[in-house]
């Protein structure tokens, strides 16, 4: 007997031996007869194993066979994994499932469950990267099928796990909260199921997620997830200790565990049978702890040998599930060793044949065709789900009528009540700066500051006094966990288009219901988060599938209040605390945006977004990449951040790193400075993310948050009128749009910036403005895509162009700009401002690292000086 199988042809042969030398029974089973004592499992359903099983192995061989002449691209394999086909029969094939890269014999059960699948070309596909490959389009071979519900996933380091909750979370809401069309078609009685391997626990991503579902269970919320640990007891050579993840699964609180033999197939069906019943009924998370073995080393170049044992590898052989499945249908005389191999040859032709065909098929030919699916634009489209958006939500007469009676009986303790008045509304190319003579002259006198930044004003909450802010002091600690609360009545929703909106939890029946009567267009000019309150609200009430989450969003508003009296409005099923785990935040809403909602989280700090980075990178940016557009996860992450907050935070709260964001294909990044920008990109945002499944990071200056001045001391001109929906078309912000600030053909410098920096310019711009040198300050408003375009228009038009960048000189934002510029054939000189290679310190050490006001002065003037 072969006892140190590490290739291909020994595993066949072996499996051939094991085979022929089964003894066929004397007394037969009825194929509808249970094909043992012990177990549910039938002979007509574990003959259905075998063929999904030695399908998932013949696939295994075949990837080994291509790959050694240089036509297969993929080796790792599901040998001595192929037990988890019992896990696909003991499910509906209409439950979700997120797979690990060696459940192979699930998707093949899987493919066998739903009529005109073919598992074995979907399979073949992926290894040889043909572009007819039917999930990713050769580009990556995945597990995954829209038809048969498979959601793809790399699944290398647990990081689909997350994902998971969130798909949970939304079936576990579904009832409460059901968003138009319904995601994928998923019954309200569907579970999830996400298959993982042993060292994967491991890994943060997986942590999380198995404490957000155990969170999730302890306070009574819903989650229908089956989680599958398949154990082989080696993440390649690195083996898990004995006893470890038993341990480490089954005392996980809130998570029921099950597990089973994963190489017996009876006893994997009947125990995956019964978890999966349980979550069904109960709606609760469960793990299904599944022990195999790993045949034929890790993937095809590795050689096991070198690290394993050949008694290990023959202790792995004597338990290879496709031998033992045979096993139990010979024993049962349900079928004889002969047809069992007549069998296994058939579907090994089957294999040959169709791996044979796919080799000529084409591989994608250019860099457009493997770029299709990352980021589609459409812009017209997007454009116009904003004018759609607008028309639901215009004011009626009824609505104006209430609104105007409940002015006159509600009080000015408001979201929307201004300060104090403010000046005139700007055109986008009318300077901030010189807006009336007396105004002009007023700032062109005014002092200024030699050598340290003017920063913008400390945060403030909305309607609060300059004073009171300087009082407050620093946000509020956050209460760690919430207190769970009772269910919320189900809301009554109503469809993006068609009917009306109706009553009920979750959905004000008037927009200026939703706004307490107080409608934020006659509420005066707006700070920066007043602004983007409103149009959350207004959000909310054009898109019922949207939910807001994160840290302290519900309960508090928000540490700077942005979110305030969203609960109130729209309840706690739509608006609600988290836990304060910046990946399990992410995670719920990629599962959210594929069950067909419309997912903002936010994340407190830009800081805290750091530990959570991958769930952006790794699987929300390359969901639409794997799957063709098939699968999207359309979320509008909504990311408090920048420096520049003055008596508070350092590093954590003061973070100006976006290098990371800014590198991650596909990925929409936003900085609005001002209010009058802020809710026309917040609705470019979500309406990207509804029409072309956009993720989409809106990033919040935080010192902007609350700023009223710009020049001087309630000169009110950092504030803005929010526009009524009728007007929303015509302000309407395309992605990739910038916006300049005096647009003048004799402009002697252009200053492109963004974030704090566009205050910091425009307040520079008056000084050089005063000396006589005419600037035009260019808003980048989108860090991904940069606005290409209008970087080289406003650079060429004066020649001469001072980027100034609040991120670091390594790495930032200005870079990308240099680049833009360079590649576009600019002649014009060019210089930056830019943050020191340093974490941002805490007090006024800050301002040694930060770009000021009177850098960007110097700056100007030296570039003139060329």
């Amino acid at each position: 007997m072969l006892s140190n199988v590490t290739t291909p042809q020994d595993l066949d042969e072996r499996f051939r031996a094991e085979l022929a030398g089964l003894v066929a029974a004397t007394v037969s089973r009825d194929l509808d007869e249970p094909v043992r004592e012990d177990t549910a499992l039938t002979g007509e359903q574990a003959r259905a194993l075998y063929d999904a099983q030695s399908t998932s192995r013949h696939l295994d061989l075949a990837a080994r066979w291509l790959r050694s002449f240089d036509a297969g691209y993929y080796t790792i394999g599901s040998s001595g994994h192929e037990g988890n086909a019992a896990v696909a029969a003991a499910l509906r094939p209409t439950d979700p499932a997120l797979l690990h890269y060696r459940s192979g014999g699930f998707y093949c059960m899987r493919g066998a469950q739903v009529a005109g699948s073919d598992p074995i070309r979907d399979v073949l596909r992926g290894v040889v990267a043909s572009a007819k490959e039917p999930i990713a389009g050769g580009r990556h071979k995945v597990f995954g099928h829209a038809d048969l519900h498979v959601i793809p996933t790399t699944s290398t380091i647990a990081s689909h796990l997350p994902r998971a909750v969130g798909v949970a979370y939304a079936l576990g809401r579904g009832k409460r909260l059901t968003p138009p069309g319904g995601g994928h078609g998923w019954p309200a009685d569907a579970i999830v199921a996400c298959s993982f391997g042993d060292a994967s626990i491991n890994h943060a991503a997986a942590t999380a997620a198995f404490n957000t579902a155990g969170w999730c269970d302890h306070i009574g919320l819903k989650l229908p997830l089956l989680f599958v640990c398949e154990d082989n007891g080696l993440g390649i050579s690195v083996r898990s200790p004995e006893g470890w993840v038993a341990a480490a699964l089954s005392s996980r609180p809130g998570l029921r565990y099950y597990a089973a033999d994963g190489c017996d197939s009876a006893a994997t069906y009947d125990r995956a049978a019964e978890a999966a019943a349980w979550v069904r009924r109960y709606r609760r998370p469960a793990v299904l702890h599944l022990t195999a073995v790993r045949l034929m080393g890790h993937a095809g170049a590795d050689a096991e040998m070198a690290y394993r044992s050949p008694v290990e590898i023959a202790a792995d052989l004597a338990r290879d599930p496709l031998v033992r499945t045979a096993r139990l249908l010979v024993e049962a005389g349900m079928a004889t060793p002969a047809e069992l191999m007549t069998r296994y040859d058939e579907i090994g032709w089957e294999v040959r044949r169709i791996a044979e065909e796919v080799l000529g098929e084409p591989k994608l030919g250019s860099a457009s065709e493997v770029t299709a699916p990352l980021a589609p634009r459409r812009p017209v489209r997007v454009s116009r789900a904003v004018g759609d958006a607008a028309t639901h939500l215009a004011d009626d007469d009824l609505a104006d009528d209430l609104a105007d009676e409940l002015d006159d009986e509600l009080d000015d303790d408001l979201e929307f009540t201004p300060a104090t008045p403010a000046g005139p509304p700007l055109a986008a190319g009318e300077p901030l700066w010189a807006a009336e003579a007396g105004s002009a002259a007023k700032v062109a006198g005014a002092p200024q500051p030699s050598g340290a930044p003017q920063a913008a004003s400390a945060p403030q909450a909305p309607g609060a006094t300059q004073t009171e802010v300087e009082a407050a002091g620093e946000p509020d600690e956050a209460e760690e966990w919430p207190e769970p609360t009772a269910p919320e009545p189900e809301p009554s929703v109503r469809p993006v288009s068609g009917t009306p909106r109706s009553t009920g939890n979750g959905h004000p029946a008037t927009r200026a219901a939703a706004f307490n009567g107080r409608l934020p267009e006659r509420a005066g000019p707006l700070t920066l988060a007043q602004t983007i309150n409103a149009a959350l609200t207004d959000a909310m009430l054009a898109y019922p599938q949207m939910l807001v989450f994160g840290e302290d969003v519900a309960a508090k508003g928000g540490v700077y209040g942005v979110t305030k009296g969203l609960r109130d409005r729209f309840g706690g099923t739509r608006v609600f605390d988290t836990l304060l785990d910046e990946t399990s935040i992410l995670g719920l809403g990629l599962g959210a945006g594929l069950a067909g909602m419309l997912p903002v989280p936010e994340i407190q700090y830009l800081a805290y977004l750091h530990n959570a980075e991958d769930q952006l990178r790794g699987e929300a940016a390359t969901m639409q990449f794997f799957s063709q557009g098939a699968f999207h996860n359309p979320m509008v992450v909504r990311v408090a951040g920048l420096a520049y907050q003055l008596g508070f935070g350092g590093h954590f709260h003061n973070d100006n790193a976006l290098a990371v964001l800014r590198d991650i294909p596909g990925l929409v990044v936003a900085a609005p400075a001002r209010a009058e920008d802020a809710a026309p990109m917040l609705r470019t945002c979500l309406a990207s993310a509804i029409v072309d499944g956009s993720v989409c990071v809106f990033l919040e200056p935080i010192a902007l948050y609350h700023t009223r001045d710009l020049h001087t001391e309630n000169d009110n001109w950092w504030l803005s009128d929010y526009a009524p929906p009728s007007e929303w078309p015509a302000i309407h912000v395309p992605i990739g749009r910038a916006r300049a600030y005096s647009n003048g053909p004799n402009d002697d410098l252009t200053i492109i910036t963004f974030g704090n920096g566009v205050r910091l310019s425009l307040r520079a711009a008056a000084r050089l403005t005063a000396e006589g040198i005419a600037c035009r300050v260019v808003d980048l408003r989108w860090l991904s895509p940069l606005p290409v375009g209008d970087i080289i228009k406003n650079a060429s038009d004066t020649g001469r162009v001072l980027i100034v960048d609040e991120t670091r000189r390594s790495g930032g934002v200005g870079e990308g700009v240099i680049a833009a510029l360079v590649d576009a054939g600019y002649v014009g000189v060019a210089r930056r401002v830019a943050a020191v290679d340093s974490f941002v310190p805490l007090g006024p050490a800050a301002n040694h690292v930060l770009v000021s006001e009177e850098q960007i002065v110097q700056g100007a003037r030296s570039l003139l000086a060329r």
